[in-house]
């Protein structure tokens, strides 16, 4: 059967690749990035592919108890037993890639039981991905039994579908995230509530890569990733180490942020200091529509939403402990609420005494405590 020049002309466009890729980056969680990957699959966009590409990558992901935080239980993922936390490892793809995640359930039939409000729903744990493709068997639902009981494994196959806008494809870049969607009930909230999420980012291969990547999970009882401040910020200014609890930077470094809300509450996201564009990545490319493109500060989140962006650290506002909280008043008053500490670009931190002398309004019933948080953060490099 022959084949008209345009038919042809949209094959190429489907099948070559058009940019040089690269991924690289240090991650403030352990960040799974792509590396040595030379193919990319395309899938031809004018139907549903009849399977997903081969995983070019396989991970080995474990759901660990941890310590308890204020009475409340805590469960973290982690790419070894003892590097598990809350959030969970971030996971980088590029668009086109598919990776098998292999998930192995540590947590205690014990403790899952404890959890668990519905009686309907059954023991175990479960991986469920926003942003991505993947076949039922690869949902983490209940319903479609894809979950993992207590001392079992099972793979998932996630796919980042690519961008093709000639056929009104969107593709997967941008930034998501993954959680249980079995622990507690069928849709997973006493996973959520005790730590089983983490942060996803698909890039495109056009994309700018950041020194550092940071994650902030909003969540129920004014918790910012499972925790309320002090035990937010583990900043020592004596000895830094990057992490989602002790976010730092060099003046001049490009920063990212990953930001998701999960639980029933509303959430504003706020940065002291810094600006971004409200787009998919934060920042604007030179083109003459970006004068539409709002700058913003502040951004409203609610459950199940998340968004990312990039920035240069202190540009044009210089060192300092710049406070990241909700701008719902209550919220970062009663704790959900951290810092980000830019140094200067030899990498000194800014004068002063640190800690400040302040401190946040308890909840009723619960403290937050520095060395009994439980919930050790392992995701610094």
């Amino acid at each position: 059967m022959s084949t008209s020049k345009e038919d042809r002309s949209m094959s190429n466009r489907l099948t070559r690749p058009t940019r040089r890729s690269v991924l690289r980056g240090l991650g403030a969680t352990p960040v799974v990035a792509v590396a040595g990957v030379t193919a990319f699959h395309q899938a031809d966009a004018a139907a549903v592919p009849s399977a997903f590409p081969a995983p070019s990558r396989r991970l080995q992901m474990y759901a660990v108890e941890l310590p308890d935080y204020s009475g409340e239980k805590r469960v973290g993922y982690g790419l070894t037993p003892e590097t598990a936390s809350v959030p969970g490892p971030t996971i980088e793809m590029l668009e086109g890639e598919a990776i098998e995640i292999v998930l192995h359930n540590q947590v205690s039939a014990e403790t899952l039981e404890a959890l668990r409000t519905d009686e309907h729903t059954p023991i175990g744990v479960s991986l469920h991905a926003h942003g991505v493709r993947y076949g039922q068997d690869s949902d983490g639902t209940v319903h479609s039994g894809s979950w993992v009981a207590p001392g079992e494994s099972r793979s998932y196959v996630w796919w980042a579908r690519p961008v093709n806008r000639a056929a009104g494809i969107a593709g997967s870049a941008g930034y998501w995230w993954y959680h249980d969607h079995v622990v507690g009930t069928q849709h997973g909230t006493g996973g959520l509530e005790a730590g089983l999420f983490g942060a996803l980012i698909v890039r495109r291969r056009s994309d700018p890569l950041p020194v550092t990547t940071y994650v902030t999970a909003f969540g129920d009882g004014m918790e910012l990733n499972a925790r309320r401040y002090p035990d937010t910020d583990t900043y020592d200014p004596a000895a830094p180490v990057r992490s989602n609890t002790s976010i730092v930077a060099n003046q001049g470094e490009r920063i990212e942020f990953v930001n998701l809300a999960l639980g029933s509450e509303l959430h504003t996201w706020h940065l002291h200091g810094h600006t971004w564009a409200d787009t998919r990545t934060g920042v604007l490319p030179d083109d003459a529509w970006a004068d539409m493109v709002p700058v913003i500060d502040n951004k409203t989140i609610g459950p199940g939403d998340s968004f990312g962006f990039q920035v240069i650290a202190g540009e044009g506002s210089g060192p300092g402990h710049w406070m990241l909280h909700c701008h719902l008043q209550t919220h970062s008053d009663m704790g959900m609420s951290t810092y980000f500490h830019v140094h200067d670009r030899q990498g000194r931190p800014p004068t002063g005494p640190w800690p400040p002398e302040h401190g946040h309004m308890p909840m009723s019933g619960t403290t937050g405590t520095t060395g009994a948080a439980g919930v050790e953060d392992h995701s610094g490099h």
